[in-house]
C-alpha cells in the first residue's frame, strides 16, 4: 500500500512518497546501509552525524531528513517529523530552541544558541549570488534565486552544467516554485529506499490523510502546475543548448535575471553608522548624569523657578530620546529595473506590469495656478509606462470651471507633448521645466530632427501657455448669472458649496489618440458631489472619492497621489515603485511606497528650510530600517488592499479571508484563533490571487451560503455593504486584488456607477474614513492614514532613485511658511487628543515598538514650544529676582 506524506515549513518543503511495511515482509533496513540517503524535503544527501554515522533526525521512524532541513524545521517549522508528527529531539551540535528538554548526552554548551553554525550547510548548498533581501523585520536575509542554467527543473528535464538532460517526473518531489534546491542528479536503477510505517498505528498519526496535509500538498501542486506550464510555455524542450552558445541559453540566462530580486538593501557603511552610535550613548550617559544631578540638587530659595527649569530639561531630553531612536537603523535602497523589464515588461510581448491610477488633487485654481496643475499632468500621461496601464485622475474639489477647461486644452496639447517626450526621452516631461533647464539640451541626442522638433515644441507650449492665461484672465470676475459652457447650458458647479457630482472622460482607450495615432493615458475630470449639512473632510473625503471612482472605472491596483504643484521629475517613478510591489518578497505586505519630496525655486541658502533634509534624507532613512516611513502625503504609491483595510499577507495563515474588527485599542483581524476547520480553496483564491474580475454580487452570495459556520472567514453580503457602500460594482472590484474591469463592460453604466459613488451621502454609516481609506479627524490625513496601516502590520517603503521622482514648488515667503507649519502643528495635535493616538491606540496590532515612538514623536513635537518658551523666559526671571536655578558653587 502506497500513500504520500509531506509538509509545508517554508517556500522550499515538498513531500515524499512512504511505503508501509506489513508483517510478511523482511525486517527493516539497518540504519548503517542507509548512508547515501536522499532528504525527502530538499533532494539533498541526509549526510552524517556528529558521531559519523548516517544523521537521523526522527529516532522514532527514522524519516531521512538532512541537517539543514532539521534544523529549519526546529527553528522556523513545527519541530516535528513530518511523518510521525513526533517533536525532534535536539540532536548534538544543534542549537536550543524553545521546548527543548535538558538532556545530558546531548548538551553542547559551545553550538548551543549558534544559529549560523546549523544552518551552514544549508546555505552552501545553494547556487548563484548571495542578495541581501530584507523582510519584513528589514534583518532578516532570504537565500539566494536558484539559476535555471545550474540545474533547475525546465520543461520536465534537469538542465546540468555539462549540457546533459536527464528526464524527471513532474510531482511532489520537484523544488518549489520560489526557493527550491536544485534536484541532483538521479540514478534510475538506485532503489528507492523503503520508510517503514506500523500499520497496526492509526494513519493520521503519521500525517497521512489528514485534511490540513491534503490543503498543504493541493496548494503545492497547483504552484508547481503553474510554474511548469509556465517554463513549456516560454523554452520549449528541444530548442537551442544550455550552455548560452544558443538562443535557448540566451533566454534561459535572461530568465535567471529575471528571477533575481527587484531590489536591495544597501546597508549604512559602520565607518559612518558607528560613530555616530557612539555618539548618541555618551550623549544619554551624560544626559542621565546631568538629570541625577539638577534633581537631587534643589535651589530652596528659588524653588519654582528651579522646579520649572528641571521639568522643561526633562520634557526636552524625551523629546530628543524620541527623534534620536527611530534613527538606530538607517538604510539605503537600490532598484533593478532591468530586472522588472525582464520579469514583466518583455518587448515583444503584453506588459505584465500591474496597472496604476495616478490621483492629482486641486481645490481653488486662483491659488493653484492651472498652469502648474496642467504641467503635473502632462508629466503623468508621458510616464514611462504602458499606456493602458495608466489613468490620471485630476480631482477638482473646488468645482471651478477653469480648472475644466484647463483641463480639456491639456489634453489636447497632450496629443502632441507625448510622443515627443518618448521619441526622443527627455527628462522632465513637464514643458514648464523642461525648457526652463539651463543645460546643454543636445546632450546624447542623436537624432538630426530632434533639434527641429524641440523648437517647434516649444512654439506650441507657448501658444498653449497662452490660451491657459487667457482662460486664467477671464476667470478673475464671475459673472452675476455664473458661468455658461460652450453649449449654452450653466455651469453645475457655479456654487462650489452645493453642486451634483460631475465626471468627465477626456482621454480614454476610444478615442484618445496622439499625433502619431498612439493611445494615450486616460485622463480623468472628477468633482464629487457638495450639499449643505453633509461632512466632505476636505482632502481626505476629495481622495477616498477618487478611490471609488477609479475602482469602478479603471481599479488599477496600486494608486499614487500627488499633489497639483508637484510633477514627475523622472519618468521612470511607476517603475521604481513597482519594483518594490511586484516583487515577491516584499509586494503582499507592502501598504505604499514613499518618495522623497524636492522642490524647485528654493534661494540658494534655503532661508525658510523647504528642503528639510533631516527629515526626508535621514529621519525617513531611519525609519525605512524598522517598519518604513511615514506617509507624507504625496508622492506616494499605495496598495490599494491596504486602503481597503485588509491585513498583510505576513504568513501563510494570512491568506485566509480576513475581517478588521474594531476595537477601543485599535484593529484586530478576527478567524485567526478559534475553531478552523479548513478554507474553502476557491474563495481563498478568490481574495488573494483572481484576476478575473467580479461583477455580480449573485457570485458573492454563493461565496457566502457555505460559511454559516466560519462567519469569521467572510463578510456577508449586508457587512459589505455596511463597510464599503451601497455598490455592488466597487464592492465587487475590492476583491479583484490584480485589478481590471472586463473589456465587455459598458462604459455608460460604469459611468453611472461611478456618479453614485461620489455622491455626498454615500459613506454614511460605512467605515469609510475611520478604517478605510484615508482616515479622517485630522487636517494631517496623511500621518494618520499611514499610522493606521502600520498598526495593521503593514510595512512601507521608501524610494530615493538617483534621480528625484517629483518635484514640487515650496512655499517662496515668509507668510506662506508659518501658515504651513501651523497647519502641521494643528494637525499633529488633533490627532494627539484623538482616539489614533499613537501612545494608547494600537496595542494588539502589530506595531513595532521604534515605529511607535517616531509616531509618538511625530504628534507631540509641537508641545516642545511650551518647555522652549518657558526655558527662554528663564534668564529673565533671575536677573530681575537676583536668583538663580542652579544653586551655588563652593570655592573649594
Amino acid at each position: 500500500m502506497e500513500a504520500s506524506a509531506g509538509m509545508v515549513a517554508g517556500s522550499h518543503r515538498t513531500n515524499q512518497l512512504v511505503r508501509i511495511r506489513h508483517d510478511s515482509d523482511s525486517g527493516p533496513k539497518p540504519l548503517k546501509n542507509l548512508n547515501g540517503q536522499t532528504c525527502q524535503i530538499c533532494g539533498d544527501n541526509v549526510g552524517v552525524g556528529a558521531a559519523g554515522d548516517v544523521f537521523v533526525a526522527c529516532n522514532e521512524c527514522a524519516f531521512p531528513v538532512c541537517r539543514p532541513c532539521y534544523e529549519y524545521e526546529r527553528k522556523d517549522g513545527t519541530q516535528c517529523c513530518p511523518q510521525c508528527k513526533t517533536r525532534y529531539k535536539r540532536q548534538k551540535g544543534s542549537p536550543r530552541v524553545e521546548g527543548d528538554d535538558d538532556e545530558e548526552d546531548v548538551d553542547d554548551l559551545e553550538n548551543e544558541f549558534d544559529y549560523a553554525q546549523g544552518l551552514s550547510k544549508a546555505r552552501r548548498q545553494w547556487q548563484g549570488e548571495d542578495v541581501d533581501l530584507s523582510s519584513s523585520s528589514r534583518h532578516e536575509s532570504q537565500q539566494p534565486i536558484p539559476l535555471l542554467t545550474n540545474g533547475h527543473t525546465v520543461s520536465g528535464e534537469i538542465a546540468t552544467p555539462d549540457n546533459r538532460s536527464v528526464r524527471t517526473t513532474s510531482g511532489p518531489l520537484g523544488p518549489s516554485e520560489k526557493n527550491g534546491s536544485s534536484s541532483p542528479y538521479v540514478d534510475p536503477r538506485q532503489p528507492v529506499p523503503v520508510r517503514i510505517v506500523d500499520p497496526t498505528k492509526d494513519l493520521n498519526s503519521y500525517g497521512l490523510g489528514n485534511v490540513d496535509w491534503k490543503e498543504r500538498v493541493e496548494s503545492w501542486k497547483l504552484k508547481q502546475e503553474k510554474n511548469v506550464m509556465h517554463m513549456n510555455n516560454r523554452y520549449p524542450e528541444g530548442k537551442g543548448d544550455i550552455e548560452g552558445t544558443g538562443s535557448n541559453g540566451e533566454e534561459l540566462q535572461m530568465a535567471d535575471d529575471a528571477r533575481q530580486p527587484l531590489s536591495r538593501v544597501v546597508p549604512i557603511s559602520s565607518s559612518h553608522l558607528t560613530p555616530y552610535r557612539v555618539v548618541i550613548i555618551l550623549r544619554l550617559i551624560i544626559l542621565g548624569f546631568f538629570l541625577q544631578y539638577r534633581a537631587t540638587h534643589p535651589v530652596k530659595d528659588a524653588y519654582p523657578l528651579w522646579l520649572t527649569s528641571v521639568i522643561c530639561e526633562i520634557w526636552f531630553a524625551l523629546s530628543w530620546l524620541l527623534d534620536q531612536f527611530p534613527k538606530w537603523y538607517p538604510i539605503n535602497r537600490e532598484t533593478y529595473l532591468d530586472r522588472l523589464a525582464l520579469r514583466y515588461d518583455r518587448d515583444g510581448e503584453p506588459s505584465q506590469l500591474s496597472p496604476v491610477d495616478v490621483f492629482v488633487s486641486t481645490v481653488d485654481p486662483l491659488k493653484e495656478p492651472p498652469l502648474v496643475t496642467a504641467n503635473t499632468v502632462l508629466s503623468i500621461l508621458a510616464v514611462d509606462y504602458p499606456v493602458d496601464k495608466v489613468a490620471c485622475y485630476v480631482s477638482d474639489d473646488g468645482s471651478a470651471m477653469l480648472t475644466f477647461e484647463a483641463l480639456s486644452e491639456t489634453a489636447e496639447f497632450a496629443r502632441k507633448w507625448v510622443p515627443f517626450c518618448k521619441k526622443h526621452s527627455i527628462e522632465p516631461r513637464a514643458p514648464e521645466f523642461y525648457f526652463a533647464q539651463k543645460i546643454d539640451y543636445l546632450k546624447d541626442k542623436i537624432k538630426p530632427s530632434f533639434v527641429k522638433e524641440r523648437r517647434a515644441m516649444k512654439r506650441e507650449y507657448e501658444e498653449f501657455k497662452v490660451r491657459i492665461n487667457a482662460l486664467v484672465a477671464k476667470a478673475q470676475k464671475m459673472p452675476e448669472e455664473g458661468w455658461t459652457m460652450q453649449d449654452g447650458t450653466p455651469w453645475p458647479g457655479n456654487n462650489p458649496r452645493d453642486h451634483p457630482g460631475m465626471i468627465q472622460v477626456f482621454l480614454g482607450h476610444s478615442g484618445g489618440l496622439d499625433t502619431d495615432g498612439n493611445e494615450l493615458p486616460r485622463l480623468i475630470y472628477v468633482s464629487r458631489e457638495k450639499r449643505p449639512g453633509f461632512q466632505h473632510h476636505k482632502k481626505a473625503g476629495a481622495m477616498n472619492a477618487l478611490i471609488r471612482v477609479s475602482a469602478v472605472l479603471t481599479n488599477g491596483a496600486y494608486l499614487l497621489n500627488v499633489d497639483c504643484d508637484h510633477y514627475f521629475n523622472n519618468s521612470k517613478a511607476l517603475k521604481e515603485a513597482m519594483c518594490f510591489m511586484m516583487d515577491p518578497a516584499y509586494g503582499r505586505k507592502t501598504c505604499y511606497v514613499q518618495f522623497p519630496q524636492r522642490f524647485d525655486g528654493i534661494d540658494l541658502h534655503d532661508r525658510y528650510a523647504n528642503r528639510n533634509i533631516v527629515f526626508f534624507d535621514i529621519n525617513l532613512k531611519g525609519l525605512d530600517g524598522i517598519q518604513g516611513p511615514v506617509y507624507v502625503g504625496t508622492g506616494c504609491c499605495f496598495n490599494r488592499q491596504a486602503l481597503y483595510g485588509y491585513d498583510p499577507v505576513l504568513t501563510e495563515a494570512d491568506l485566509e479571508p480576513n475581517i478588521i474588527v474594531k476595537s477601543c485599542c485599535g484593529s484586530r483581524k478576527k478567524g485567526k484563533s478559534g475553531n478552523k476547520k479548513y478554507i474553502d480553496k476557491k474563495r481563498a483564491a478568490k481574495r488573494t490571487e483572481s484576476t478575473i474580475p467580479i461583477f455580480n454580487m449573485e457570485d458573492i452570495e454563493e461565496g457566502v451560503e457555505g460559511y454559516e459556520e466560519e462567519r469569521s472567514l467572510l463578510m456577508s453580503q449586508k457587512r459589505l455593504e455596511k463597510r464599503f457602500g451601497q455598490s455592488p460594482v466597487f464592492i465587487a472590484a475590492t476583491f479583484m486584488e490584480q485589478g481590471g474591469i472586463p473589456p465587455s463592460t459598458n462604459p455608460a453604466t460604469l459611468l453611472k456607477e461611478a456618479i453614485h459613488v461620489i455622491s455626498c451621502g454615500y459613506e454614511d454609516k460605512t467605515e469609510w474614513g475611520k478604517e478605510i481609506g484615508w482616515i479622517y479627524g485630522s487636517v494631517t490625513e496623511d500621518i494618520l492614514t499611514g499610522f493606521k496601516m502600520h498598526a495593521r502590520g503593514w510595512i512601507s517603503i521608501y524610494c530615493m532613485p538617483p534621480r528625484p521622482a517629483f518635484k514640487g514648488s515650496a512655499p517662496i515667503n515668509l507668510s506662506d511658511r508659518l501658515n504651513q507649519v501651523l497647519r502641521w502643528a494643528l494637525g499633529s495635535i488633533e490627532i494627539l487628543l484623538s482616539r489614533h493616538c499613537p501612545i494608547w491606540y494600537g496595542y494588539k496590532g502589530r506595531l513595532r515598538l521604534l515605529e511607535r515612538l517616531a509616531y509618538i514623536n511625530t504628534i507631540v513635537y509641537p508641545l516642545t514650544s511650551i518647555p522652549l518658551l518657558a526655558y527662554c523666559m528663564l534668564p529673565a526671571f533671575c536677573l530681575l529676582t537676583g536668583k538663580f536655578i542652579i544653586p551655588e558653587v563652593s570655592d573649594y
